[in-house]
């Protein structure tokens, strides 16, 4: 006999059923935005990762995050140093329109450390997204404003700052304070390590126990992974955005002991570093390995930041990006670019607008929505990070009206990245230089143009970067339509700044 089925078990049948529709055909409430991890390293190369080409510095993690995502070939920095790089990515304005266009010390003005401070009419990465919910912390070098300025990193859009404030403090990988939000906190180093000294009166270069007064117990990057090691726990929940801008390769050359020794078992015969004229940063016995080894620890820090995301099951939902705030340094006998090949192919180092100046490595992992393994070749500059976010954290997100950048997500998620009509650099260092990249293949230099004595300091060069990528040929007189329409692009494209004028270029 046929007996009728209780209601509760019809009742609990319906439940489980839809409960499994829901999963596998409507998603349960809203889909959380991404994390974001944004890491910048400090002067590091174009070919100084292993993904890149480098064949003498380990960097077995940030490889794995290349393999596992997708690596630029031609990203650009906002600026060939600091602190005006630093100002392009965060506010999405290029050199000519930017805040900050050149290193600017605030010490000479009676401040007692900082440098030139964004403005609060900047908007920057971090309130952008504080807008749309998303927890911001800063981990690293700041070098845009000092705490008591509008440049404070908590009066711009971030929660939670820990590091450097200042450029010059990021001298020294052992100083004796570093700042948790508004508060400075001592560390072990007793006495701290400056960033520049030479060997002590009466040392002996040849002998690397005179090379130990340069040893300190604290190593400030140990601190600064540790605190965004913890933002990353505390902000679980999300979404959050992690701005990592460590202080790492940038000299002196200070590191752990532990991390030199595979290094120095290479053999390399380093030629010791000794400040000898008092130039430069501080003395090291064996400065090959040294830099060498620094990179590999920068290397071990982002390992951790991977694990730890697979640790709280966030590696899915979580975007990785890693670039560098511009090349290589151009102090020889503390870094030996040439030893590295640190820039390969490319003219110039850092300071300069010339490719190997501002070329930077750039990696970008999302797991299931950026192609493992994927390159592109398109032409990306900082600015582009702020409408790119913007467009892969979510669609109420909108980057500002004056940002400059134009977004690479296209690039990232495989559905091909329109051309850019051009990408502009100025800089009010080095003797002053403007930069115009037509499309991909096409770029225009000036170069000296506050230099004195220069004849002609508007005179453009112009380098095909498909044929010549290390800029060795100016064919500037046999493409006088190209050399003119950079030439109105150098012109238009900036607005003068009394702070950081261009001189002649000015006056036009």
């Amino acid at each position: 006999m046929n007996r009728p089925i209780p209601i509760g078990i019809i009742l609990g049948f319906l439940v489980v059923t839809l409960g499994l529709v829901g999963i596998f055909v409507f998603p349960i409430g809203p889909k959380r935005p991404p994390n974001l991890i944004l890491m910048v390293a400090d002067d590091l190369g174009y070919r100084e990762l292993g993904s890149y080409g480098q064949e003498k510095i380990r960097t077995p993690r940030l490889d794995q995050l290349a393999r596992e995502g997708m690596r630029f070939t031609r990203a650009y920095s906002g600026s060939p140093v600091c602190a005006p790089s630093r100002c392009v990515l965060l506010t999405g304005r290029h050199p000519g329109h930017a805040e900050v266009r050149d290193n600017r010390a605030m010490q000479r003005f009676g401040e007692d450390e900082g440098q030139h401070p964004i403005s609060d009419a900047a908007v920057t990465l971090a309130e952008m997204l504080g807008e749309s919910g998303y927890t911001s912390g800063v981990f690293g070098k700041w070098g845009l404003g000092n705490m008591t300025s509008t440049g404070n990193p908590l009066r711009q859009g971030f929660d939670r700052f820990f590091g450097y404030n200042c450029q010059a403090h990021a001298h020294t990988y052992f100083p004796a304070t570093l700042w948790s939000d508004e508060r400075r906190i001592p560390l072990d180093n007793d006495p701290p390590v400056p960033g520049h000294a030479g060997l002590p009166d009466g040392a002996d270069p040849t002998d690397p126990a005179s090379y130990e007064v340069f040893k300190g117990a604290d190593y400030a990057p140990d601190r600064i992974n540790e605190q965004a090691l913890a933002f990353i726990r505390d902000n679980r929940e999300g979404p959050f955005f992690l701005y990592y801008p460590t202080i790492i390769p940038h000299v002196a050359l200070h590191v752990p002991d532990e991390e030199l020794e595979p290094y120095l078992a290479l053999g390399w015969n380093d030629p010791p570093f000794t400040r000898e004229g008092g130039y430069g940063y501080t003395p090291h016995f064996t400065p090959r390995a040294a830099y060498a080894a620094m990179i590999t620890r920068m290397d071990r820090y982002v390992g951790r930041i991977l694990d730890l995301l697979d640790e709280l099951g966030l590696a899915e939902n979580t975007i990785v990006a890693f670039t560098s705030d511009n090349g290589t340094t151009h102090l020889d006998k503390e870094v030996d670019y040439e030893f590295f090949a640190s820039v390969g192919e490319l003219r110039g180092l850092k300071g300069s607008l010339y490719e190997g100046g501002i070329r930077v490595p750039q990696i970008v992992r999302w797991p299931g929505r950026v192609a493992a393994g994927s390159v592109s070749d398109a032409v990306v500059g900082f600015e582009d990070w702020m409408p790119t976010l913007a467009d892969l954290a979510g669609e109420e997100i909108v980057a500002p009206d004056e940002s400059d950048g134009i977004s690479f997500a296209p690039a990232l998620l495989g559905n091909g990245q329109p051309e850019r009509a051009f990408l502009y650099r100025e800089f009010a260092g080095y003797h002053g230089q403007q930069a115009v990249w037509l499309g991909s293949r096409w770029k225009g230099v000036r170069q000296n143009l506050l230099k004195k004595g220069n004849p002609d300091p508007l005179a453009i060069e112009l380098y095909d970067l498909e044929n010549d990528p290390a800029e060795s040929t100016n064919v500037a007189a046999h493409h006088p339509e190209i050399v003119g329409r950079i030439a109105g692009l150098m012109e238009s494209e900036r607005v003068p700044s009394d702070v950081f004028p261009l001189g002649p270029v000015d006056e036009q």
